[in-house]
């Protein structure tokens, strides 16, 4: 009987750590879930400062964005240009 007592107390403690790192790996999964939600909302806000900011100061901005700020009016000709083709290629 000593025998199968040490394995049935075998089974137990390697189900019990298997049953502890599931739950671990499940914690670590939430928060890593609420790491990432909190990224979304500082992604988020980030772009809406960007927004703003070029919104108000994109035809003359500080020296420090002029770069970023030509970069998105570039962006945004060249959009215009390929929803222009489309049109024709749609032939409207």
């Amino acid at each position: 009987m000593d025998f199968f007592e040490k394995v049935e107390e075998t089974i137990i403690a390697k189900g019990q750590a298997a049953v502890d790192k599931a739950k671990e790996l499940a914690e670590i999964a939430k928060l890593k879930g609420q790491i990432s939600t909190c990224q979304d909302v500082v992604k988020k806000n980030y772009m809406e400062i960007g927004r703003f900011y070029y919104e108000t100061y994109g035809e003359c901005p500080n020296e420090l964005f002029e770069k970023q700020c030509r970069s998105i009016k570039n962006a945004q000709n060249g959009i215009a240009e390929l929803e222009k083709k489309i049109q024709e290629v749609k032939g409207i």
